[in-house]
């Protein structure tokens, strides 16, 4: 398990000491955490290092409005679930109405189940958009990724996404590598994304470094995009003009599952 020095320093005072003040908070994890689960897991931490402390801070930093009740924590891996789950458990299960540890989301990517949604009304239907966001296993999550762990997250994209051929074929621009012009381009097809501004990213660490290793790959037909450490590791996304979401969630499905299969 990684050492946390910063935690070992904590330690050194007692819970009433540095259990945060809450008491003017409007987030789920406000509401989960106690003195007794502060107490019981402020000294963990996961493999990689990742602290009650830091999967708080972001709900500590922003209280939240009085009308809408925000999450307020992140997890910085995989095992944070686990080491963490005292605490996560009842903010997801609060979050999800009921969502328990032991249940199942249910997912039915067989385009063909879907009936009917290829012809939206165009009178209220401009564009149609399906889209997902995929972590990597054995990475951290973006909270939580060093410079060199985004690095290589973005060379493992880069090169697994090239390897896509059809429909699928396509390119990778980097945020700190296109041209002027690639940059306009993405600006008018409303691909590009941007540095996050909101705090309750900014304290989680989400803008870290950017734009560093973060980068945007589409198909040729413009209908197919992935964003590279954006909020997460992958976000996929399949879009067109129009109203015929049966064939957006087609393309969806498929490049989908290509992408899993080649990660």
């Amino acid at each position: 398990m990684a050492r946390n020095c910063h935690n070992d320093l904590k330690m050194k005072f007692s819970v009433d000491e540095e259990f945060p003040d809450l008491s003017l908070h409007n987030n789920h994890m406000a509401k989960a955490l106690t003195k007794d689960i502060y107490g019981k897991l402020r000294g963990k931490s996961t493999p990689s290092g990742y602290t009650l402390d830091d999967v708080i801070q972001t709900g500590v930093d922003n209280p939240g409005h009085p009308f809408i009740m925000t999450v307020g924590c992140v997890a910085g891996d995989e095992e944070s679930y686990e080491v963490f789950k005292d605490l996560l458990d009842p903010v997801i299960s609060d979050r999800h109405g009921g969502y328990k540890p032991t249940d199942k989301h249910k997912t039915d990517l067989n385009f063909e189940n879907l009936k009917g949604g290829d012809d939206l009304d165009p009178n209220y239907v401009l564009s149609s958009r399906v889209r997902t966001g995929r972590s990597i296993k054995g990475f951290t999550l973006p909270p939580h990724n060093s410079r060199g762990e985004r690095r290589a997250i973005q060379k493992l994209s880069i090169e697994a996404l090239a390897s896509l051929e059809g429909e699928f074929k396509g390119k990778y621009y980097p945020l700190d590598g296109m041209t002027d012009a690639e940059q306009e381009q993405l600006i008018a097809d409303h691909f590009l994304f941007d540095k996050p501004v909101s705090p309750l990213l900014t304290c989680a660490g989400m803008a870290r470094d950017w734009p560093d290793a973060r980068g945007i790959w589409h198909n040729d037909n413009k209908t197919f995009l992935v964003w590279v450490n954006e909020e997460d590791h992958l976000r996929v996304i399949s879009m067109q003009l129009g109203g015929n979401m049966k064939e957006v969630f087609r393309r969806f499905c498929v490049g989908l599952q290509k992408i899993e299969e080649i990660f």
